[in-house]
């Protein structure tokens, strides 16, 4: 009798994790089908998705093409430009570098590590949530964010470039990624960390992007080429739905990349004295049916997005080769639900 409640129990408990299996199946193929279907409205052309669940991948999906007069897919592992959500990857490494290692606190001045900053009164928590000096009101500046780059090879020791490429790339197997465009520009001060391995690496991923396209007129027309440029801490990566799904699992491992403490308060909402912001530390934080989220986007020649929900372990991140995910965030960013694309993903999985 005892062996069979035993057998019967094991049955039952396969059984459940069948159904949930099936059941979760079932959502995710729905969820496609409106992604691709919002995609197709928004004319973008090639779209590439990841959903990690508790530090695994349990999603990944592309949609569309890459380059549309070749015919070639997007998948998973397309590289696209991932404008403003480089932030994330610069506010992680001045937290790893300046603040968990003691070298600086969140209020000191930016001029003391970077001291042709322009804005002398200007801290570094102010440059991470997106707050002007003086007043303290919300003020959403890539190139004030970009300032922050100095602090961060200040406190490092080491070119931003080089950094990424060694502490976020390299140490997380991200092969579809490159610290920027501008491969050609390599400072004598980065020859050591980007060699000629790396540099190969780095131009087959830049050969392998999406192709960028403008929508006119409800028509997918090529982008016309601009000059590449040097990433910073606001801009510049190239990276992969895949690849962002690394560094995300290596971003909510406990310390790993940050103590868990100072990466929790980055997914704070931040005040300047009693007036709350939009902002965490180069991250944007929101309340969502009294759940927290945490999400940060990029535009350009591109589109990226990353939507968190940490309290349910749960990140959903959307690359696409046309301005077709930031287009929501043109003026003052604030609220991600602002995003058909955002918002399909809370509905289907933060109810």
């Amino acid at each position: 009798m005892r062996k069979f409640s035993i057998a019967t129990v094991v049955l039952l408990g396969v059984a459940v994790l069948e159904h949930r299996v099936e059941a979760q199946a079932l959502t995710f193929s729905l969820f496609e089908k409106y992604l691709d279907s919002f995609r197709a409205a928004a004319g973008i052309p090639g779209m590439s998705g990841a959903v990690v669940q508790n530090g695994v991948v349990v999603w990944q999906r592309g949609f569309g093409r890459r380059d549309v007069e070749a015919g070639l897919p997007a998948t998973p592992e397309t590289p696209y430009l991932i404008g403003g959500l480089s932030q994330t990857v610069g506010a992680t490494l001045l937290l790893r570098h300046c603040v968990d290692s003691g070298l600086a606190s969140l209020t000191d001045r930016v001029q003391q590590f970077a001291p042709l900053y322009p804005e002398p009164e200007t801290t570094l928590n102010q440059l991470l949530s997106h707050t002007a000096a003086g007043g303290g009101s919300y003020r959403y500046s890539l190139e004030r964010f970009a300032g922050l780059t100095g602090v961060i090879e200040r406190c490092s020791g080491v070119p931003y470039r080089a950094l990424v490429a060694s502490e976020i790339f390299d140490r997380f197997a991200m092969t579809d990624s490159a610290p920027d465009q501008a491969l050609s520009t390599t400072t004598p001060q980065e020859a050591d960390w980007l060699d000629q391995a790396h540099l190969t690496q780095y131009a087959q991923v830049v050969g392998r992007m999406a192709t960028p396209y403008r929508v006119m007129a409800g028509r997918a027309q090529r982008a016309p080429a601009t000059t590449p440029r040097r990433a910073d801490a606001s801009d510049g990566i190239i990276s992969s739905a895949r690849d962002l799904a690394k560094f995300d699992v290596m971003l909510t491992s406990p310390g790993v990349l940050l103590d868990p403490l100072t990466r929790d308060y980055a997914w704070t909402q931040s005040f300047e004295g009693d007036l709350p912001l939009p902002t965490g530390l180069g991250w944007f934080v929101q309340n969502y049916n009294g759940e927290p989220v945490v999400w940060q986007f990029g535009r350009g020649s591109h589109s990226a997005l990353i939507v968190k929900a940490p309290n349910r372990g749960l990140t959903f991140i959307l690359l696409a080769n046309s301005d077709g995910l930031g287009a929501p965030f043109a003026v003052e960013p604030r609220d991600v639900t602002t995003s058909l694309f955002a918002a399909l993903f809370l509905r289907f999985f933060v109810p």
